[in-house]
């Protein structure tokens, strides 16, 4: 009798956490963005904040976290409990950390749970006006010239900013000095005001200034030439053959997420990314809309720490 009383509470208290997950969600929810406001990981969460909102039936609210290279961001997220209500925008580099600091608080694959992919792009590669190079070929020329005199910025040690640019400069047989901010908004602020002179930047936040003539586009990262720039040549088509990188972001809640909550995010999230207005809108800013089923986005992570830990090894980048 006690055991079927036992069995019957254990039935009850799971189909009252079932009805919860289904009925998701009941608050606000939390979107944290690991860097500043204004560069491409926080474009993309604000995009489909608004949009997910509208989906959910609830408020969306976009929360920047930055600091120690997007880890204090990442690391709230990990910590957090796995109910639906704090998630996590976060960029490519998520997959690059674990070979460029020798301790993390968190596991990448471990204490994370991926949902999809929001927007795949390339990043351009950009220089102050002062500098004295409107190609690839040139500014490898001006950067063997004059060893270290380049300095380039990136949205924080450790994120794919780095590492691209980390990348060309091993490729290219070239010395440069890396300087590290707070996220994308800021890089570009210091590139602006010419206390950087490159910086291997995202198309959204950079198309603006590059127009307007206050930066100047010398290649996109990517294999091929980007519709939003077909003006500008790709990274092999100006000099460096077998570059070839992509940046992406991702949707991701805390490990242990139920599977009715990740079904439902996974789900709205891949609406919200069919939409013709976000599809355009990332298309303009040199993006691809994700919706990478949880999965093979998991299974992505995975190959990308697997092929960053093979490359900072061939490049030379010790852990930190």
């Amino acid at each position: 009798m006690a055991r079927g009383l036992v069995s019957a509470a254990l039935l009850i208290v799971a189909g009252a956490a079932q009805a919860a997950d289904l009925a998701y969600p009941v608050r606000p929810v939390r979107i944290i963005v690991p860097q500043s406001p204004g560069g491409t990981t926080d474009f993309t969460a604000r995009l489909i904040g608004p949009k997910l909102a509208e989906r959910f039936g609830q408020t969306v609210v976009v929360d920047n976290r930055p600091g120690a290279g997007s880890m204090l961001g990442i690391d709230l997220v990990a910590k957090s409990a796995p109910d639906g209500y704090t998630l996590l925008v976060v960029a490519s580099s998520l997959s690059i950390m674990p070979s460029v600091y020798k301790k993390l608080p968190f596991d990448a694959v471990k204490d994370l749970t991926p949902i999809t992919t929001l927007a795949v792009y390339p990043n351009l590669v950009v220089v102050h006006p002062s500098v004295p190079a409107h190609s690839i070929k040139e500014l490898i020329a001006y950067a063997k010239a004059k060893p270290g005199a380049l300095n380039f910025a990136s949205g924080g040690a450790g994120t794919g900013t780095q590492l691209t640019a980390e990348l060309f400069k091993s490729m290219a047989g070239i010395e440069m000095v890396h300087v590290p901010y707070k996220g994308g908004g800021p890089a570009i602020t210091a590139l602006l005001g010419g206390q950087v002179q490159l910086y291997f930047a995202a198309i959204p936040s950079t198309l603006p200034f590059i127009k307007g003539g206050r930066l100047r586009a010398l290649a996109v990262t990517s294999a091929k030439r980007s519709p939003a720039v077909p003006e500008v040549p790709s990274m092999a088509e100006a000099g460096v053959a077998g570059y070839d990188e992509l940046t992406w972001n991702g949707l991701l809640a805390p490990a242990r997420l139920p599977a009715p909550l990740l079904k439902k995010i996974y789900a709205d999230a891949d609406a919200v990314l069919k939409m013709p207005f976000v599809r355009d809108k990332f298309a303009t800013e040199g993006a691809e809309s994700g919706g990478t089923a949880p999965d093979a986005f998991g299974k992505l992570i995975q190959n990308e720490i697997v092929k960053w830990a093979k490359l900072t090894r061939e490049a030379g980048i010790k852990p930190e």
